[in-house]
Parts: structure tokens; sequence; C-alpha cells
């Protein structure tokens, strides 16, 4: 299969390339396509030098920090326009092309990002039409739907057309409308495509408008505008919804006063700063208030408003007067910073989540080898979760993060999340976060219940003499709580571990939920979301020491579920000797558990002992290990000990800045999966789309069977 080149031309300044092109990385990944990017030229400033010289270009850095691809170094852009004032665009061409062939051979598609004529226009334009021609890409044409006119975008691809492509009859591949307004209709733009052009026009996307995505931090501002900081910290961390410029009287402010607002004044208006401060203080978290004309609050106003610490409101200060403040501000181009990965990520997944790939996978044709790259896997997790539609609890339902992360995950039909905590406690940390609850989010207090799982409880714990007020004490633990609601099938799996141990939380489950039939342990794995693959690797948090016997079941438990979730498995037995090299116990501890291993299991590739450098490393695996079906591209690392294990996973975690999903536990009757108390956000929705998947394996038992069993 030949690799597909696709160029993203920018029709229009506010496009946002950058983030439509790598949307598109994300998504051929998800696809399991293997993806290159390349920025040829380096955008240039509004002053038409390069960014580049900041430290290099922006899209190159996001490609391959968020989306793990190879993006080789772009060109300066005083570079090309210089080659192109001699008269050399040949060579700036030839440069070009030979950066994107390089590529092709360990690529199924290269996407090339256009340059955004923000100075020198012209150039920018004829760059993009020559770039295209040399590459012999597919041109997709990216247009903004900001300012909604279906007659107006159709007139723009015609002429788009007529640049890139010249022949009449030849057309685009689609294009990419992005920030859509709500009120766009997708079958009007093809409707006056149709009457404009007389080609039909395949729309690949047409990416909804979200403010929340257009807003930027408030150090950005600062930076930007070079303006004083009065008072406030941590301005990185607050983004800025809406500027308001308050220029009537405070009765009319006030309604504008809402979280995220960056509120315009000048200093001698004490009563908007009054105003202002009082809604902060009374819950409402402005990003801050900006006082222009160069003029500070008068210092009777200063002392009521001013104050130290991290929750102080920011007030920054402008030397020039409200109208040239308000206009500098909204002249202000809002591109990611190299350093807010963070946000950055939430835009790529979003116009991912959007982009309907058909079109462009029916042109890329079928990949080399169907590849499970880390974005891949996620959009597999959220998938299967959403097809799952499971009912999953959590204990710690007070705690900020989770609170965030059910959200998510009911927004996105990822699980159905039942928070256990006081439902005014949970509405409270919302609104601190600005975040809003679905009304569909199921909330329990466990001061109303826990007294209806007391006779449960000591049904499930009678052989170890629990009596009723023991039982009731016991379930003064949240976690203790939900694992009952899930013996009873009242829930079908629970995640805890932000703020509790992995003791806390395990040792419920192997009280009360029990391994599975034909199960001897209860073991764990880790998902490594490495740059161009996944790997599993087990046990790293559960067992600190296990049998030959124990081994040889955590390894068939890891194969099996890294068959679960879309893995062909081959799995590595990892000791610091490579087959008969060495001998000690722990070799033979090794060795003997891969024998049972393969005897349980003949239909997994499995073989040890292995050390690690043989198990993933071609290379090395020909002179220590040829021959074996698993060496070199092992995909399932088991570890000797939760010693070696949870250090390995560390080690490589932090080192090489690899997510790790997990720790996921495999062996009980139903899922009850641990969270790192630094578990982000992200991690918490990974976990539990992890919980509802492994719900839908196992077969649902009734309390009754469960009880029996005790």
């Amino acid at each position: 299969m030949s690799t597909r080149i696709l160029f993203l031309a920018p029709l229009a300044m506010d496009v946002g390339l950058t983030s439509v092109a790598l949307g598109v990385v994300r998504a051929l990944q998800r696809d399991g396509i293997k993806v290159g990017f390349v920025k040829p030229i380096s955008q240039p400033d509004v002053t038409g030098r390069s960014k580049s010289s900041s430290g290099g270009e922006t899209s190159s850095h996001f490609a391959r920090t968020l989306c793990f691809v190879h993006s080789p170094e772009s060109i300066a852009f005083e570079k090309a326009v210089e080659l192109v004032a001699k008269g050399e665009m040949d060579s700036l061409l030839e440069e070009v092309v030979n950066m994107v062939e390089a590529m092709k051979a360990d690529h199924d598609a290269v996407i090339v990002e256009g340059l955004i004529p923000l100075a020198a226009a012209q150039l920018a334009q004829r760059l993009n039409v020559e770039i295209a021609r040399s590459l012999g890409a597919d041109v997709i044409p990216v247009l903004s739907g900001a300012e909604y006119d279906p007659k107006a975008l159709a007139e723009t691809v015609t002429l788009a057309r007529q640049q890139y492509l010249q022949e009449t009859k030849r057309r685009f591949p689609g294009i990419i409308i992005n920030k859509m307004p709500s009120e766009g209709n997708t079958e009007a733009v093809k409707a006056a495509l149709k009457i404009s052009d007389g080609i039909d026009c395949e729309i690949l996307s047409a990416i909804p408008y979200a403010s929340t995505l257009n807003a930027p931090r408030l150090s950005d501002i600062v930076s930007s505008l070079d303006l004083k900081v009065v008072q406030g910290s941590g301005l990185d961390q607050i983004r800025v919804q809406e500027i308001v410029v308050a220029a009537r009287t405070v009765e009319n402010i006030i309604r504008r006063l809402r979280p995220g607002t960056l509120v315009v004044t000048p200093g001698e208006r004490s009563d908007i700063a009054l105003a202002a401060a009082l809604a902060n203080e009374r819950g409402v978290p402005l990003a801050g208030m900006l006082l222009s004309c160069g003029s500070l609050l008068a210092d009777q106003v200063a002392e009521l408003i001013t104050s130290p610490g991290k929750n102080a409101m920011p007030i920054l200060s402008s030397p020039d007067d409200t109208y040239v403040t308000a206009s500098r501000l909204s002249h202000l181009s809002y591109h990611v910073s190299r350093d807010d990965s963070v946000h950055m990520e939430r835009v790529i997944a979003f116009i991912a989540d959007h982009m309907d790939t058909s079109v462009l996978r029916q042109r890329i044709g079928e990949p080399t080898e169907l590849r499970m790259s880390p974005p891949s896997f996620r959009h597999r997790l959220i998938q299967l979760a959403h097809a799952a539609n499971r009912r999953i609890v959590l204990p710690e339902g007070n705690e900020p993060r989770t609170i965030q992360a059910a959200i998510t995950c009911q927004q996105k039909g990822i699980a159905h999340c039942v928070l256990l905590g006081d439902r005014a406690e949970i509405e409270s940390l919302a609104r601190a976060q600005q975040l809003e609850l679905p009304a569909d989010l199921e909330i329990i207090d466990p001061e109303a219940v826990r007294a209806r799982y007391i006779p449960t409880m000591v049904e499930l714990r009678k052989s170890k003499g629990l009596t009723a007020p023991q039982a009731a004490a016991q379930l003064e633990d949240n976690v203790v709580l939900g694992t009952v609601m899930l013996a009873l099938g009242e829930v079908d799996g629970l995640v805890s571990g932000a703020v509790h141990t992995t003791a806390n939380t395990i040792r419920p489950a192997l009280q009360l939920i029990k391994t599975k039939p034909g199960e001897s342990i209860v073991s764990s794995v880790f998902f490594m979301l490495m740059p161009d693959q996944v790997l599993v690797y087990g046990d790293c948090a559960v067992n600190p020491n296990p049998t030959a016997e124990q081994l040889a079941d955590i390894a068939v438990q890891s194969a099996d579920t890294a068959k679960a979730f879309g893995l062909d498995p081959r799995v590595a037995m990892i000791s610091y000797s490579t087959g008969t090299s060495g001998s000690g116990d722990d070799v033979e501890k090794v060795r003997a558990a891969t024998e049972m291993a393969k005897a349980k299991r003949p239909d997994v590739l499995i073989d040890g002992p292995m050390q690690y450098d043989a198990a993933s490393v071609e290379s090395v695996a020909r002179s220590k290990a040829p021959g074996s079906p698993v060496a070199g591209r092992a995909n399932v690392f088991i570890f000797p000990d939760l010693n070696t294990g949870n250090t390995t996973y560390k080690a490589v975690q932090r080192s090489a800045h690899v997510v790790s999903v997990g720790p996921m536990l495999q062996g009980l009757r139903k899922p009850v999966n641990d969270l790192s108390r630094g578990a982000l956000v992200d991690d918490i929705v990974f976990t539990i789309a992890l919980t509802a998947i492994q719900s839908q394996q196992t077969e649902p038992e009734k309390a009754a069977s469960l009880i029996a069993a005790e």
C-alpha cells in the first residue's frame, strides 16, 4: 500500500489549523493507522517572523508530545522567504519533498499542515499551493464556520479548488469546517457547493464551536499584552471564558459577572471593583479584574479588595485606555501555548471525536499492520464501555477529581456512575469547580442507606462471626458499603483509591466478592501507553512474592485481559536471565511458571525466562533468544515479584513520561479497581471505563450464590 499524503490547507486565518491537523492525526490513529506529521515551513507570527525561534514549531511539538508521532523540524519561515526572493523556489520545494518522502516508508499516511496567512499572506498562499502540488498530495481545505454563511463558504471552496487543482473536473476528497455554530447546517453548505461549483463535495467534519476550548489562560493574556500583575498568583491555572468591558452602571454589570469572566474597567470605577470583589467572595470565581488607563484603585477601596494568598482575585493593570485595552484583547491570538499541553490534549480529543474518517480511510486503504496505539486503545476503551452500559459505584463521592470524572463519564455515556456522599456537599464541590452535575448523575447518601445493608453484611461474613454492631461499624466505610452493593448486584463495578490506600480498596473485595471459580489468585495489570504501542505489565500492585503456580495464573489472567482489550497477547516471563543462560531459585521459579502457563494455555504465545531487553528489543532478541516467538515482540510482561513489577512500571512511567492506566484487578467475581492517590481526572475516567468493560466480561451472579459460596 502506498503512503497517502494529506495536505491541510487553511482558507482563513482563524480556522484553528493546528488543532484540526492534530485532530485528524488522532482520529486516524484511533483507526489503527500509522500516521506521520509534517509542518514543512514554520508558522510566522503577525510580524512575519518564524515562531520556531522560541523553541520549535508548536504544531510539531504537540505532534511529538501528545500524538507520539514522528515529526521533523520545520524550515524557518525566514529561510523560505529568502529562498523565494532569490528565485530558488525549486530548492525550497525539493527540501520539503525530501522531508516528507523520508517519512513515507514507515507510515500509512502523512498529514502535512500548511501555512496560516497571518503575515506575508500572498507568499503563504503561494507556498501552500506549490507544496501541495510538489507532494502530489490530497488537499483538504479547512474553513471557519464562525461567520456561518453557506454561500460564502461555497465560494471560498470554489476559489481554493481553482488555485490548488486547476483542472475544473477534479475535486477535493472533502473539506473540514471548524467552529461551526449551533445553527450551522452541513446540508445547506453541500447544496451551496453544488450550486457554486457544480461538483459534490464531502464534508469530512463540521466541528462545533466550543467556548471552553477557546478560553486562554490568564497568564497568556498577561504575557501577550505585557500587563502588570497587581495581585494574584497561579495565573496559568485560570482560564478566561468571557471578557466584560464595564462601561455601564454597576446594576447592569452584575448580571454579567459569571465564572471565568475578566472584568475590564478604569481604576477609578470603585463601584465596579467592589461589585466584582464581592461576587468573587460570594462564590463566583471570576478570572480577574483588569484596570485600564494605568490607574490603580483608590487606597480605601484597595484595602477592602486586595488580599494575600492563593485565593485572592487576580488584579491586573494596563497603561492603555479602556478602548485600546479592549481592542487589544479582541485582536489577541488565542493559540494554545507550548507549555499548555493539558488544554491542547482536550482540544485534539474534541476534534477527533467529531471527525468522520471513513472517506480518508478509503483513500489510505488498509494499514500495513493494524496498530493498537495509545489513542486507538483509549478510544477502544471508551467505545467498549459505552456499549457495556454499566453502573459503577464511586465510594469517594465527595472527592473533587472523582466528581469531575463521574460527570465526564455521564456526559459521554461511558458508564452510569453512582456517587456515595452527601448531596449538598457534592453540589457545593461541583460549584467550586465550575461544574454542573448532570440531572441523571446518581448520588446516594450513605447515612440514609447503611442500615439496610447490615443483614447482608452479617450473612456474607457469618463464617467469621461478624455481628450486626460490627457490620454497622464496618459499613461506615463507604468502600465497604459500595462493595456490599456490588456483591448484591445493585451495581456492576467499583472504583476507589483517589484518597484510600490499595489495601482499603482491595480488602473488602477479597472478603465479600471473592475470586472467580477456577481462579487461585487476584492479581493486577497496568496498561502502559508507550509512544507507538500499548504494553501490559503484571503483577505490579497486589502479590508481593507469588509462587510458580501463582505466577503462571497471573500470566494467563494477563493474557486474557490483553485479548479482551484488543491486543494479540505475546507473553514474556521476565527474569534476570534469558533461556538457559542462568540458574538460581528465582530463575527456576520463572522457568517453572512458564511451563505451567504454556500447559494451561497452549493457544497463547508464552516464553521465558527472559530479560526485559530480550523481550522488548528485536536486535537483542536475535542474539539472546533466537527462534523465540515472543522475544523482541512481547506486549505482555509478567514480572517475578511485586518489587520488580512495581519498580519497573514506575521507572518506565516517570523516566519515559508514559501514561499508565490501572492498576486493573484480575480474578475477582466482579470488578473492583484501585486508583493511584495521585490520579488525574482522565486516569479515573479510564479506570471507570476499564471497570465497565470488565463487568461485561463476567457472568452476572446473584447475591445468593455469593452468600452460598461463603
